[in-house]
């Protein structure tokens, strides 16, 4: 067959890998002329990437690649690429379904998707497939790819909970598979996690219809950016918490550093944006899962930006700035989110607010908040 159209391509993605395999196998019953692509990447570490293509009766190709500069987004954008073209040149595919392995995470091949594909193929969805009941267990978990086998890469220094909170958290889609472990303690979880995507069914029959509802990768890096991501809302629900703690006036950098490790390890997900009263300047993103922390800068707040230079902003950045301006502050705010069963809320919101700047110390001016912390060697050693 013929088309004028450009061939529909949908990710699955998902450390989750029976549910995965599930909704990839659903796909193909659905969506006639379907063919799904999964490259391998449990001997990445070794240097090499296995390809299967197959459709809705079988296997039908097979082959291999070396994985590039120790990459595997570079081996998988080598070789999907000319493989989606190859789909899409003959005319006999309505959907390509790209299987993403284990730990790969969706945004970057979304991007080379949707960077290539120009008039032979266009990216129009991504879905993470998820089993609930094993939700909190990935989160939780702070061993890293390598100890699992996951790793897609000899130099893949990822933990699971980290890499698993990455890839629910990008996709617009959960296909959520029916468990009989699955609790309602569990579907709440995942609701609070991501509480703007849409959850279906892998047996629900509505696969098909979301895999060419259409994806806007932009749009998809601005929800997941530090300034202006959609961070969940606060909630309380079969057991499940989320706290979300909002504040203007800066950290006081030593007593937050001390603070750290109890402030990781008090929920099971936690992320979001804040600053430094010794970085006025910065802001600085907050990701944990897993017990593990990490704290970078994700450039500078619209408020320590002249006049001229907000015009170089996407427009995300100046919308998300405009509708959260204080007059004294700007943009600059303490905006974190924590989600976990069992959540202390009483004992966090004391811990948080007792690393704020006391009054005494607002009131001493900048010279008496410049002491050295650790936040010095962790910030500048990722500048």
């Amino acid at each position: 067959m013929s088309r004028d159209a450009p061939m529909s391509v949908v990710i699955v993605g998902g450390l989750h890998a029976e549910a995965r395999r599930a909704t990839v196998e659903q796909l193909l019953r659905e969506v006639p002329d379907s063919v799904a692509l999964h490259h391998d990447l449990s001997a990445g570490p070794a240097g090499t990437v296995h390809r299967s293509v197959r459709d809705s009766t079988g296997e039908t190709g097979r082959g291999e690649t070396p994985l590039v500069n120790d990459c595997a987004c570079c081996a998988l954008r080598e070789d999907l690429v000319p493989e989606l073209e190859r789909l899409a040149g003959s005319g006999l595919t309505r959907l390509a379904v790209v299987e993403l392995w284990d730990s790969v995470e969706p945004r970057g091949m979304a991007e080379v998707i949707a960077a290539h594909g120009g008039e032979a193929f266009r990216l129009t969805n991504v879905f993470t497939a998820v089993d609930p009941s094993l939700v909190l267990a990935c989160l939780s978990n702070g061993d890293d790819l390598a100890e699992a086998g996951l790793a897609a890469a000899a130099t893949d220094q990822r933990t699971i909970g980290d890499t698993f909170a990455r890839q629910l958290e990008y996709a617009p889609v959960l296909a959520v598979t029916d468990s009989v472990d699955t609790g309602p303690d569990d579907l709440a979880l995942l609701r609070q996690l991501h509480p703007s995507a849409q959850h279906v069914g892998v047996g629900s029959g509505a696969l098909g219809a979301r895999a060419v509802a259409g994806f806007d990768v932009t749009a998809a890096a601005a929800a997941q950016h530090p300034a202006c991501a959609r961070l969940p809302h606060d909630c309380d629900e079969e057991g499940i918490s989320t706290l979300v703690w909002r504040r203007r006036r800066p950290f006081h950098a030593g007593r937050l550093y001390e603070a750290l490790e109890d402030l990781c390890c008090a929920a099971a997900r936690s992320r979001g944006r804040f600053w430094l009263a010794d970085r006025p300047g910065s802001l600085l993103a907050w990701d944990a899962a897993g017990g593990a922390l990490c704290v970078e800068s994700a450039g500078p707040w619209m408020a320590a930006l002249p006049d001229a230079a907000w015009e170089m902003m996407p427009a995300e950045r100046r919308t998300a700035a405009a509708l959260d301006w204080d007059p004294e502050h700007g943009d600059r705010c303490q905006h974190l989110v924590f989600t976990s069963p069992g959540l202390d809320r009483a004992g966090l919101l004391s811990l948080l607010d007792s690393c704020l700047l006391t009054d005494d110390e607002l009131a001493s001016g900048p010279d008496a908040r410049s002491r050295p912390t650790g936040f010095d060697a962790l910030l500048d050693a990722a500048a």
